[in-house]
């Protein structure tokens, strides 16, 4: 997994590193030079443009423009603070302008259809947060060093840095600030099934749907069977669940239902709560029930979070005291009726906050999901896309994580793992009229490739 560390963080081991500020500067130049390299494709007859700034961000552009110019490229560096009139004509610009800790409102100048490689961060680019400033250039890639920034995979961090490439220049991280989820790490975590497995022994059961939204409980129930969930058993209170024939659809009344989804529940390995389940105050009652007395590792999502926030004790007070794990899987919307507010730009912050406070896995999504769980290192995912902004899709991410979860993945991992699945799974789909059952489809040849022995 690829390390990420704040802009603070970065600077205090910048401070602290024992290798001479001369020689660091060296080894991130010659770095952002082999990046030019490769995007021009070569070096005969390129023409590169360094925009350097007086620190060192534009250090590292100076030694870039040496670098590439013992190559053989021509080179023209211009001052960031005196820049002329009209720019030299370029193949690439290296915008090496200012830095993570930039703060100000220089411009970055127009480069018109002229591909940019950025040092670190695009100028203008909060390293912090990924919010972008007005003149911050779309950068085709972005050389960064030693480890991640938030800014790169949060807000418009995506989609104004391009490539991200990290590369090592002998900078000592003492820790990260949160980790960024790959391929590798899930496919470390998945366990394969044992010889002797039964059908109890990875068993999900799911409390999702009423009256007019069974979809949710189906789509759930689905995706934990494409997860690997050896039994599903779906309840949707108060009518027939609609559920596949491979699951038990267990019939429970519309009301104080919580009696006969506890009375086995035993026999499970995890619970998902929630999806579609409305909002009627007899609801919220049964809910709360559940998480008290649940005695399964489980997922709230949906209309779950809705009856963690809205009981007089509150969420805290209900979550706290649970001996098994829970994980919360809240949008910006739902997070604001957890916490009284939706979350700021610093969303590890945010989810971290929540994690705290409520003492469970907090997966707080978005275009790069974060995973907070106290006494755990962050994890975010940046697998997914705007394809899963549709109704359904986070009823499949439930039942994805509720499978895990009975596969005793613990919590932490298997919410991230939940998450990365996901992303992957709508990789597959068609670009456009994706539905939340598509992804579900794909989950299988999803899980087979990420378990593949040469994958």
């Amino acid at each position: 997994m690829i390390q990420v560390v704040t802009p603070q963080h970065m600077q205090a081991i910048d401070d602290a590193s024992e290798v001479p500020l001369d020689e660091l500067i060296a080894r991130a130049g010659a770095a952002v030079a082999r990046a030019a390299i490769r995007q021009l494709g070569g070096t005969y007859g390129r023409r590169v443009l360094v925009v350097a700034g007086p620190g060192n961000n534009g250090a590292d552009g100076r030694v870039a423009a040496t670098r590439l110019r013992e190559r053989g490229v021509r080179v023209a560096v211009v001052d960031a603070l005196d820049l002329p009139e009209r720019l030299p004509r370029a193949d690439l610009v290296i915008d090496a302008a200012f830095g993570t800790g930039f703060r100000g409102g220089w411009q970055f100048p127009d480069v018109g259809a002229t591909p940019v490689l950025a040092v670190d961060v695009p100028t203008g680019l909060d390293a912090a947060t990924g919010v972008a400033g007005p003149s911050t250039p779309h950068a085709v890639r972005t050389v960064t060093f030693q480890a991640a920034k938030p800014g790169h995979v949060f807000a418009d961090g995506p989609a104004r840095c391009g490539d991200l490439e990290v590369v090592d220049i002998g900078l000592g991280v003492d820790r990260a600030d949160a980790l960024l989820v790959d391929a590798a790490a899930v496919r470390h975590w998945l366990p394969h099934r044992p010889t002797d497995a039964h059908k109890w022994r990875e068993a999900v059961r799911i409390v999702a749907g009423t009256p007019g939204m069974t979809g949710a409980g189906h789509l759930a129930t689905t995706a934990a069977q494409r997860a690997g969930a050896s039994l599903v058993a779906v309840s949707s209170p108060g009518v027939d669940a609609d559920a596949p024939v491979e699951a038990l659809d267990r019939r429970v009344p519309g009301f104080d239902w919580y009696t006969a989804v506890l009375d086995d529940l035993h026999r499970f390995r995890s619970l998902v709560i929630g999806p579609g389940l409305g909002r009627e105050e007899h609801t919220v009652a049964s809910v709360l029930r559940c998480v008290e007395d649940a005695v399964v590792p489980m997922v709230i999502d949906g209309d779950g979070l809705f009856a963690l926030a809205w009981n007089e004790a509150g969420s805290p007070a209900v979550l706290v005291d649970r001996e098994v794990p829970t994980v919360l899987t809240p949008h910006d919307g739902e997070y604001g009726l957890l916490t009284g507010r939706r979350p700021d730009d610093d969303r590890l912050a945010a989810a971290t906050s929540l994690a705290d406070t409520t003492g469970a896995t907090v997966l707080l999504k978005g275009p790069a999901t974060v995973v907070a769980t106290p006494g755990e290192v962050p994890l975010i995912v940046d697998a997914g896309d705007e394809r899963l902004a549709t109704a359904g899709t986070g009823d499949v991410l439930a039942g994805i994580i509720g499978a895990l979860l009975a596969r005793q993945i613990p919590a932490h991992r298997a919410a991230a793992a939940g998450a990365f699945v996901h992303g992957l799974a709508v990789q597959r789909c068609a670009s456009v009229g994706v539905i939340a059952g598509d992804l579900v489809e794909q989950l299988p040849a999803v899980f087979t490739d990420l378990l593949a022995t040469d994958a």
